[in-house]
């Protein structure tokens, strides 16, 4: 028993070729922005903001993606002159996505004069179902799998796309697969936390980056595709384990400090109008707890 990979990593549409890659992305940013967009109005924030958010923050975020994997992994880029741009073909690596996604949505955010913190918790588990859509695009290119297994969920992968030294080898982790299980189940997690505890923001985020970063220490342990090492190690375990750390260092100090009073009279009138219109500490609260 096993997971047989794709015959192929797309489909015509007339003379145009979509690669399945590609079209997982457009659907997992679609459902990120519809996502981020129910939270953040019930929340008491505009839903036009995230439209705006995103519009700045999707592309800076396949910028920052791309030059994280051609950093972290060159033998991955296409040998043509446009290889270091070719998303299609060798991918995008999610921490410098994220990086400088956040940093350009966090200045148009503050540009609208709303509550960053607010915004990244709802942005939070929307990020999370797009990172699962978004794997399965790696299933249909027959990469980021891990070490040989006999387990019936085990992925057969073709010789042509086995990593040198497993060529002898059927069947791999589906290392993809478990990460969009994680990201599903944290995002669920995420959720609920906001419905029934207290988080002051941006605590969901700061779990966000924790929760997906721990996984990764896992997945960069079994995985096998060329990488970067530093002392024996994949470059990727050690972003890893710092932004676990950092991740969980950020949750402990937000969740410490005392709140703050509620912005100035006509800031809102409730607490949720408070948060969407920049309040911050105690009047965050009862809107995270708000948030479906």
């Amino acid at each position: 028993m096993y997971i047989p990979s794709p015959a192929t990593n797309g489909f015509h549409v007339g003379p145009a070729f979509i690669h399945v890659y590609g079209l997982m992305y457009v659907i997992g940013i679609t459902l990120a922005i519809l996502i981020t967009q129910r939270r953040w109005k019930a929340a008491g924030g505009e839903p036009g903001l995230v439209g705006d958010v995103a519009l700045w923050a999707v592309p800076a975020g396949i910028i920052g993606g791309r030059i994280y994997f051609d950093l972290t992994t060159p033998k991955y880029i296409p040998h043509h002159w446009y290889g270091v741009f070719a998303v299609w073909d060798g991918g995008l690596g999610i921490w410098g996505g994220i990086a400088l996604g956040a940093l350009v949505g966090v200045w148009r955010v503050r540009r609208h004069g709303a509550n960053v913190g607010v915004f990244a918790d709802c942005v939070a588990p929307a990020l999370l179902v797009a990172q699962a859509v978004g794997r399965i695009g790696n299933y249909f290119n027959k990469e980021l799998f891990g070490g040989p297994t006999t387990l019936p969920w085990g992925l057969q992968i073709p010789v042509a796309y086995r990593p040198p030294g497993y060529a002898a080898y059927s069947t791999f982790h589906p290392t993809f697969l478990y990460e969009l299980i994680w990201d599903l189940a944290l995002a669920a997690l995420l959720v609920w936390l906001g419905h029934h505890r207290s988080i002051k923001p941006p605590g969901l985020f700061a779990l966000y980056v924790t929760g997906y970063s721990a996984f990764r220490i896992f997945e960069e342990s079994l995985r096998v595709d060329p990488s970067e090492h530093f002392l024996g190690l994949r470059f990727n375990m050690y972003v890893a384990i710092i932004l676990t750390v950092a991740g969980a260092a950020w949750f402990w100090y937000t969740q410490r400090r005392t709140p703050a009073r509620a912005g100035p009279a006509g800031s809102g009138d409730g607490a949720a109008g408070a948060t969407a219109a920049g309040g911050t500490g105690a009047a965050s609260e009862p809107a995270a707890d708000s948030r479906p």
